[in-house]
């Protein structure tokens, strides 16, 4: 992986507070890199080092009566980020990964052991071991804007390794520590101060604009004896065990093994209960020092890098080239248009007018953008003033001459080229010669969408993915003629959206749709030659996708995804294989996957939709059966070779860019780094392509 950069030393800084009304001194320790708030604090071996010094001397002060209490907090807008990540990923030997957990420990082991009651003043972004600090002391407050409490590590390839999973069920019980430890980290949800404090994690949630000194008071009254915080009872054994064994079930049902870091935290969690707390600790240190030197860990380093440096795009034009945007239009007023319409108008701030054929369609998306206000408004996103003022700022139209005045005209029609051309063609009669053009095909040349217009230069692609508001992607596509300030316009109005934009080439299917069609593909390729449906729907298990092929080809959509590969396949050719099967399940409209077992759960695949695949094979047999493991061969070979395909023809500028784009427009997990470390990892890159994608190290454990 090479050097880690230098450490940026989070400094713990010691002082003295006066608390009010005779209650003594409270030792205060600031943790604070000396950076400003775009650089995290986050603790490395040196600021760990630092600290354990700080607080022993504290301790000393402590034991001479000198200090009746002692709290940690942090610099604005953070408490800690938790443990440099560049630095962990640099760790080479298991005695220096132990020697990493341990040092945490012993240095949050003095505020355990201090003497006097310890807080924890959270006065900003926790996360990982920076909220570990937190649950090591005895009390916590936080304040009211703090949005941002977690322990992400099994969502990096970790476990909680300074306390959190010993800890965090006996405060809050088995049941939400396995929320805060499994669930939340892979869905990515961390909490709010008020969600803490509701489960317990935090004791107090109090005002932000003096949260400091509001603090203060709350710790002399806790001293004082004024406020007692109640502690749970220790969930009792069967409790505990029925709770965790559902827990490993639900892992079994779906990651099913595919990367250790969950089990692990499971484990610690599952025998936490009956374990001292030297015991526990020195469990912790065990699982850290064992994924620290795993593939996965060092995978999800990179994806984890790949995300934080997403907002700094790969070949953006000079962000001062982009075009003001006062007002926009989108044609179209369906599904995707409504989203598009409402993230517009929400985060730029700008009218939006949707334009479509006739009265009712415009109603129809109206009314879904009227939806979308209403549920961020139910769920506290919106207060009613800002719902009405959001609402006013979008309206519907039939007459193509109400786009005139807009800067930006989006088109979000249906998947048709000659109709996105004609769509295009009647908008640039209407609109002034300086507007940005933009597309959101999913798939469909941009270059042939412009061709015919009197300023193809105008026209840029915004592929959009759904849902529009949650996804974090937009493929900004750059076709044979698209100009700078089109293109600049394109990546300005991504990023006021607060979405990632990775820049791609006009090829088709770009780079999600390219590779997910072309899995899905292999997979039913798979199922006409013979495979069982439920063979093949489990084949890809050790890759521990998001869902499993047939329940995202439902979300899909299977006419959709019919579609896309028939196009693929018309324009890249036979390694896009032809489905028959597939055709009869649009035709008849069959239904692709059953209810899941539970919220959350995979989707099980219809055993009756295999009828309809043996029916087109003994029509027209197109090959031999293979097993699970024969197909995920398949699917890794055809996505590697795909990859191979994209890189020569320039639809990316790098393999890194195109693990981000799986990332982000498809969810795929950190633990596989995207796509290409896995492909590495897994020998197949080098045995499809004759070499590696990544240098050995960027995204694994050196193999040298």
């Amino acid at each position: 992986m090479g050097s880690p950069r230098t450490e940026r030393v989070a400094h713990a800084l010691a002082r003295d507070v006066r608390l009010p009304d005779g209650a003594g001194t409270l030792a205060l320790v600031t943790i604070d890199n000396g950076l400003d708030h775009t650089k995290p604090t986050t603790f490395g071996p040196t600021g760990i080092a630092e600290l354990t010094a700080t607080l022993t001397s504290v301790r000393d002060r402590v034991r001479a009566g000198e200090v009746q209490a002692v709290a940690v907090t942090g610099k604005p807008y953070y408490l800690a980020a938790g443990a440099d990540l560049t630095q962990v990923a640099g760790v080479t030997s298991r005695e220096e990964a132990l020697a990493l957990g341990r040092g945490g420990h012993a240095a949050y082991g003095l505020l355990h052991d201090m003497g006097v009651p310890t807080f924890a003043f959270v006065n900003g972004v926790a996360l990982g071991g920076g909220f570990e600090l937190a649950l090591n002391c005895d009390y916590r407050t936080a304040a009211a804007d703090v949005r941002a409490l977690a322990l992400p590590e099994t969502g990096l390839g970790l476990v909680p390794g300074w306390g959190g999973a010993y800890l965090v069920p006996r405060l809050v019980g088995v049941q939400d520590a396995l929320d805060v430890i499994l669930t939340r980290p892979a869905a990515n949800k961390p909490f709010t101060a008020q969600q803490a404090e509701r489960i317990g994690l935090v004791d107090v949630v109090l005002d932000t604009a003096d949260f400091l000194e509001e603090s203060v008071r709350w710790a002399a009254r806790v001293l004082r004896g004024e406020v007692v915080v109640p502690r749970r009872e220790l969930d009792d054994e069967a409790t505990w065990r029925a709770v965790t064994d559902a827990a490993r079930a639900r892992l079994d049902a779906t990651i099913h093994g595919s990367r250790p870091a969950p089990y692990r935290a499971l484990d610690l969690v599952a025998h936490a209960r009956d374990r001292s707390r030297e015991e526990a600790f020195a469990a912790e240190d065990e699982a850290l020092a064992d994924l620290i030197l795993s593939d996965e860990m060092r995978a999800s380093v990179y994806a984890f890098g790949l995300v934080s440096g997403g907002k700094r795009p790969v070949g953006a034009p000079d962000a001062a080239l982009a075009r003001p945007v006062t007002r926009v239009g989108i044609v179209g007023a369906g599904l995707m248009a409504a989203q598009i319409a409402l993230l517009l108008a929400q985060r730029l701030g700008v009218p939006v007018v949707m334009r479509d054929l006739d009265d009712e369609r415009v109603a129809k998306g109206l009314e879904a953008v009227r939806s979308g206000v209403e549920r961020l408004t139910s769920t506290g996103r919106l207060s009613p003033a800002a719902a009405s003022r959001l609402l006013g700022s979008v309206r519907g139209t039939t007459d193509l001459a109400d786009l005139s005045d807009c800067d930006l005209v989006i088109e979000a029609v249906t998947e048709v080229l000659s109709l996105k051309k004609r769509v295009f063609a009647e908008v640039e009669q209407v609109v002034s010669p300086d507007a940005v053009l933009a597309t959101n095909t999913s798939a469909l040349s941009v270059t042939q969408m412009a061709a015919d217009l009197q300023h193809p230069e105008r026209v840029v692609g915004l592929h959009f993915f759904n849902p529009v508001a949650a996804m974090p992607l937009v493929e900004v596509v750059q076709a044979e003629r698209t100009s700078p300030e089109a293109l600049a316009t394109g990546f300005a109005v991504a990023s006021r959206l607060r979405k990632t934009a990775v820049l791609v080439a006009d090829r088709p299917g770009f780079v999600v749709n390219r590779l997910l069609v072309l899995l899905l593909g292999v997979i039913v390729d798979a199922v006409e030659k013979g495979t069982p449906v439920e063979v093949a729907d489990r084949a890809l298990r050790p890759l521990g996708l998001p869902m499993p092929p047939f329940e995202l080809f439902d979300l899909v959509g299977p006419a959709v995804g019919l579609h896309v590969l028939t196009s693929l396949r018309e324009d890249l050719g036979e390694r896009f294989p032809r489905s028959p099967g597939l055709a009869r399940l649009v035709e008849d409209g069959t239904t692709v996957v059953l209810p899941a077992a539970g919220k959350g759960l995979p989707k099980p695949v219809d055993p009756a939709i295999q009828a309809t695949f043996d029916a087109a094979r003994e029509a027209e047999p197109l090959g031999e059966p293979l097993d699970e493991a024969g197909v995920l061969d398949s699917v890794l070979t055809a996505l590697t070779r795909e990859i191979g395909h994209m890189l020569d023809e320039g639809v990316v500028a790098t393999p890194q860019q195109i693990d981000l784009c799986m990332i982000l427009g498809a969810g795929w997990g950190f633990h596989l780094g995207g796509i290409t470390p896995y492909l590495d990892r897994t020998g197949c890159s080098e045995r499809v392509l004759g070499r590696r994608l990544l240098p050995d190290g960027v995204a694994n454990v050196p193999t040298a």
